[in-house]
């Protein structure tokens, strides 16, 4: 591809981006959903990184849920472990594993991995509150995703999610599709990465004749290392198809408009802070040759305006962790900060070359 044709079809995509970014379409995103499972983050690295990290390829296998146009012959036999705690005595897990292999004879490389979270047991109640007896609730995704180069510096690729979710006597199955694309200058460090997630339908839901909406979501991402330090940064911008992503609370007198800073313009508090809850800001130390060591964080505008407490100093939107390679394994901690009330605590293990 040449250069003046990357340039023409970045100018679509940033065009198309443009007139989705303008739809006036109904704002909160959060509860109008189902299968917000989906959008978990899979791994520490992950977490540490704000929740989302499109725009990078290197040997992280757990990269290729967020988009699957990361998977390259590097992870290739690689396999991947993930396990996220969250509140202590909620009875929660959360967890994700995957394997990778390339496939040479077809110059592309393919992932299976799955992908769920067990909300724990639940005290089952009659009308009047007696207690009855007990029921679980869990959801899974069995995840299939390939991906192969267009050019040297650009690539392509699909994840197939198959879902079933268990809510008590309450069953829903689905399918989806992630499609993603990614343009990556490994001289420069360089990436930019575009995912259109959880395209699809629910093949039956919980209720007959009820369907629900899915959780689609459009990202875009860029990523740069810098030339004379070893840290790169990254910039992820999502919910694209939709511009009022803000809960419109009427008893709510929100002077909040980023990182704490308060001002008496109404209108500029909610155009600001609506506008950064797109963002995403993340960045990573990486030390070694092979990246042996590596420090992130992360800062996620939108949990932070949705789960901060008003006149309360918290770090909520906050993320950090660090990674160590020790011979053929990676070992990652990230903690996300999501309330007052504390956050998750994220653990990777991965093997390279199985």
């Amino acid at each position: 591809m040449t250069k003046k044709k990357l340039i023409l079809y970045t100018r679509y995509i940033i065009l198309i981006i443009f007139i989705l970014f303008l739809q006036e379409l109904s704002a909160q995103i959060g509860g109008q959903h189902i299968y917000q499972f989906l959008n978990l983050s899979p791994s520490a690295r992950v977490s540490a990184l704000g929740g989302s990290y499109i725009s990078v390829r290197d040997d992280d296998i757990n990269l290729a849920y967020v988009n699957p146009a990361v998977l390259n012959p590097e992870i290739d036999k690689h396999i991947a472990i993930n396990s996220n705690f969250y509140f202590t005595g909620t009875g929660i897990m959360n967890g994700y594993a995957a394997y990778a292999r390339h496939i040479k004879s077809l110059e592309t490389t393919f992932h299976a991995a799955m992908q769920f979270i067990n909300y724990g047991q639940f005290d089952l109640t009659d009308v009047n509150s007696n207690i009855i007896g007990n029921f679980n609730a869990g959801e899974y995704a069995l995840v299939l995703g390939a991906s192969r180069n267009y050019t040297d510096k650009i690539s392509y690729g699909v994840n197939l999610k198959l879902i079933s979710s268990q809510l008590e006597s309450y069953n829903s199955f689905g399918i989806v599709l992630d499609l993603g694309g990614l343009y990556y200058n490994p001289e420069k460090d360089f990436g930019i990465g575009l995912v259109l997630k959880n395209i699809g339908t629910q093949l039956s839901s919980y209720v007959e004749g009820n369907p629900e909406p899915l959780p689609f979501d459009m990202q875009l991402g860029i990523s740069k290392k810098l030339q004379y330090l070893p840290f790169r940064f990254s910039v992820t911008l999502h919910h694209l198809h939709q511009w009022n992503i803000t809960y419109d609370d009427p008893s709510l007198e929100d002077d909040t408009i980023f990182l704490g800073d308060t001002s008496d313009d109404t209108s500029t508090n909610l155009f600001v802070n609506n506008l950064f809850r797109h963002f995403i800001f993340a960045g990573e130390f990486l030390f070694g040759e092979n990246e042996n060591l590596r420090f992130q964080f992360g800062y996620n505008h939108l949990r932070r305006a949705e789960l901060s407490i008003n006149d309360i100093r918290s770090l909520a939107g906050f993320n950090f962790g660090l990674g160590v390679k020790v011979k053929r394994f990676r070992i990652e901690y990230g903690r996300a900060i999501y309330h007052i009330a504390g956050g998750t605590n994220h653990f990777s293990i991965i093997l390279n070359g199985l």
